[in-house]
């Protein structure tokens, strides 16, 4: 689970209530419509992104691309780690260097899966996306949100661009859902 995302939804969900799920639902559409563009790109064209902008723009425009797509993975990977580190010390009290320090164990052990195996790897994703999945049931269950409330919620409203606060929070869930390592 993306810390970012799930950072921008409490902040949205605990001071807003349900009024930003549409802003959620609506991001997460286009989130998956860009990555359905990927995958066409990648089964019909054969390419993935970076050699589709190759084939088709300049050397110079692709050099620019590929410093742009650097910065972004850089500043993604260092809200990934940042936000592991601070809900370690949250959850845990542990000190924010050796929250830093400890995603390092977690690549580790991944780069470690793929030397047994592509299905190791894929078993492991998958059992740690059914533990999400088990752990939203068993959240939802225990809180019995009002599905009138949701149904509103995936209403837009004109609140979220008038207040600031509001229209804040909908631009980092935009943010953290619509994210460049998808593609």
């Amino acid at each position: 689970m993306d810390p970012g995302n799930l950072a921008t939804s409490i902040a949205g969900g605990s001071q807003f209530g349900y009024v930003l799920l549409s802003v959620v639902f609506m991001s997460s559409m286009m989130a998956m419509l860009l990555q359905a563009a990927s995958v066409r790109l990648g089964l019909a064209g054969g390419l993935d992104l970076a050699q589709a902008c190759k084939q088709h723009f300049l050397t110079k425009i692709n050099g620019v691309l590929w410093g742009l797509c650097e910065i972004a993975i850089v500043a993604c990977n260092l809200a990934e780690v940042l936000g592991m580190a601070i809900g370690l010390n949250l959850v845990f009290g542990i000190p924010l260097l050796w929250g830093v320090c400890l995603p390092v164990l977690d690549v580790m052990l991944i780069l470690a899966l793929q030397n047994f195996g592509f299905r190791y790897l894929e078993a492991f994703v998958i059992a740690l996306i059914l533990n999400i999945g088990a752990s939203f049931a068993a959240q939802l269950v225990w809180l019995q949100p009002s599905l009138t409330a949701i149904l509103q919620g995936l209403a837009p409203s004109t609140a979220i661009v008038t207040k600031p606060e509001m229209l804040y929070l909908a631009v980092g869930i935009v943010g953290a859902t619509v994210m460049p390592h998808n593609l």
